[in-house]
């Protein structure tokens, strides 16, 4: 994926997520997660490209890391 495309993946995710949330009852809590775990992955992509890019790397060469990664950074 292209910046654009993980930039359109990060505001669809983040469009769902409020549509649950505003839906009037109680949003499935697993579903939650998978938003934000995705979420997560797709930022660290996105910042993974930009740092590439500025190093004069191809920022093609970023891959997306597990879940399990990106949510056990410290913020």
């Amino acid at each position: 994926m292209d910046d654009k495309e993980i930039s359109a993946r990060i505001g669809f995710l983040i469009d769902e997520e409020h549509k649950l949330e505003r839906a009037g009852q109680e949003p499935d809590p697993e579903r939650l997660r998978a938003i934000e775990v995705e979420l997560d992955t797709c930022w660290d992509l996105l910042r993974q490209r930009r740092a590439r890019r500025s190093a004069g790397e191809n920022p093609d060469e970023a891959s997306p890391r597990p879940g399990n990664v990106v949510e056990g950074y410290l913020q």
